[in-house]
């Protein structure tokens, strides 16, 4: 079992920035894949970042550039920097972990970009 927390929501205007964390706990080994998706009112959960294996990261082509996707491994922590936040990134944010052919996602939190 794996447990994710995310934290680090919140409501900022245009052009601002905010770091999301996801704090990991439980079997955190064999992990294949881990990354953040995002959910709109009225629209289907999406891709924003996602690591495959240890090393490669895809980005949606939305976010490509704004956002980047790291983690703490001493404190089983993964992050999302999202920087000249537009309306359109207003959402909840997801973290993702696969695990031992399993998904895994954390509750969510609110980000609300706005003037």
């Amino acid at each position: 079992q794996v447990n994710l927390v995310e934290s680090g929501g919140g409501s900022v205007q245009p052009g601002g920035s905010l770091r999301l964390s996801c704090a990991a706990s439980g079997s955190i080994f064999s992990i294949n894949g881990m990354g953040w998706y995002r959910q709109a009112p009225g629209k289907e959960r999406e891709l924003v970042a996602l690591v495959i294996g240890t090393d490669t990261i895809n980005y949606a082509d939305s976010v490509r550039g704004r956002f980047t996707i790291s983690r703490d491994n001493a404190k089983n922590t993964m992050y999302l920097q999202m920087n000249s936040l537009k309306p359109e990134d207003t959402a909840v944010y997801y973290c993702y972990v696969r695990a031992k052919l399993r998904n895994y996602w954390g509750q969510g939190t609110q980000v609300t970009v706005s003037s």
